[in-house]
């Protein structure tokens, strides 16, 4: 889920900034700091989306930068469980399939891509043998997260199913409403 986020703290401002406009070189300075940042508490940091106020800067002796207390917004994406997310398959192995949901991929293990056996292709393909359903690289898809781990805060894994009703990827939404429809 996205979040928007207000801060306050010091920011170092350093001194190659001092020829910009104050509020364009706090935001520049921001800008470098969350950049990739992630942490479990955050989430994936998207961007930071304004400078709401800049108190009076500070100099530290010997430092040569500015300090501000600055208050600021970030956009934030912070995977929540059991969370409904949409996204792309962008990578198809052996053992499953990597989706894209925002700003980071999940993945959906072999066996919770659907309710069938499913066998892999050298093309890339993930198909279910009863079901005849095909996932490849590109489709649109809707999965549910069940895992989120934050152990390594540079590298997050979220593990996503799609074997519940509605899932999966899109066309095969459509087909599950397309019978229901013809059922009534």
């Amino acid at each position: 889920m996205y979040y928007e986020m207000t801060i306050q703290g010091h920011i170092r401002v350093p001194p190659n900034l001092f020829q910009l406009e104050l509020k364009e070189s706090v935001k520049k300075t921001l800008d470098g700091m969350y950049e990739g940042f992630i942490s479990k508490e955050m989430g994936i940091v998207v961007a930071v989306t304004d400078v709401t106020e800049i108190g009076d800067g500070l100099l530290i002796p010997e430092d040569g930068a500015a300090y501000y207390e600055t208050k600021y917004k970030l956009i934030t994406y912070k995977p929540d469980m059991f969370e409904i997310v949409p996204g792309k398959v962008t990578d198809i192995q052996e053992f499953g399939a990597f989706m894209e949901i925002g700003p980071i991929d999940g993945m959906i293990h072999v066996s919770q891509t659907m309710d069938d056996y499913v066998s892999f292709s050298k093309s890339n393909v993930l198909t279910g043998k009863e079901s005849k359903r095909v996932l490849k690289v590109g489709d649109k898809c809707r999965a549910r997260i069940v895992a989120v781990s934050f152990k390594d805060p540079s590298n997050p894994k979220i593990a996503l199913t799609m074997r519940q009703q509605m899932l999966g990827a899109e066309h095969w939404i459509d087909e599950e409403i397309k019978k229901k429809a013809e059922k009534n």
